[in-house]
């Protein structure tokens, strides 16, 4: 079965339809994707920015919104802009990282949805403490394991493995043959390289 890597940064607006796409259009495709969580801000911060490039640039950002206001529109997704933006992914990074397989991908879909669809704050650690309860999981087992030392190595080894592929941004799809497909827009071309197609 071909294999790719699904690369998301929660804080990350154009993440959010891509998250709640990734995982029929994979199946659609006999494509077995891996979740990989990161933090965009140390690639931001090698290029000079301490922001997003959304706020450094109003009318990027302008333009962004209004994107994802379409996007989300078309695909049938709420979208509620989460004050402030961006959200600080630090706790939600450390907490999908310490889950596997289906139970990271159905609670990184879940912090999307209460971030952009309802505009909830992800930092907050009463907010990913109720998104772990609903889907079945102990709170407090989940927060031991993402705060271990041997974790927090974990999602710094995956920032800087994200650096090495030449990841520039989110969401970011990367084949078995290191092709890296940048943006929500990519993800389809991504899966069809991933499943062989290249025509």
């Amino acid at each position: 079965m071909a294999a790719a890597e699904f690369w998301y940064e929660f804080a990350s607006t154009y993440s959010y339809p891509a998250a709640m796409r990734a995982a029929s259009l994979a199946r659609a495709r006999a494509v077995e994707l891996t979740w990989r969580p990161f933090l965009l801000g140390p690639i931001l911060a090698a290029n000079g920015w301490r922001d997003s490039p959304f706020n450094i640039y109003p009318a990027k950002g302008r333009y962004m919104w209004r994107d994802m206001d379409r996007i989300c529109g078309a695909l049938g997704l709420p979208l509620r802009r989460p004050e402030p933006f961006p959200q600080n992914s630090l706790l939600a990074a450390r907490v999908a990282l310490a889950l596997d397989g289906e139970e990271r991908a159905a609670f990184s879909r879940r912090v999307y949805a209460a971030e952009f669809g309802e505009g909830l704050p992800i930092g907050d650690r009463a907010t990913i403490a109720n998104l772990l309860a609903k889907l079945g999981l102990d709170p407090e087992d989940i927060f031991a394991r993402a705060e271990d030392s041997a974790n927090k190595a974990l999602l710094k080894a995956e920032n800087a493995r994200a650096a090495e592929l030449g990841i520039i941004g989110a969401p970011s799809l990367v084949t078995e043959d290191g092709e890296v497909f940048w943006g929500n827009d990519r993800l389809e071309q991504g899966l069809d390289w991933a499943s062989g197609k290249r025509a």
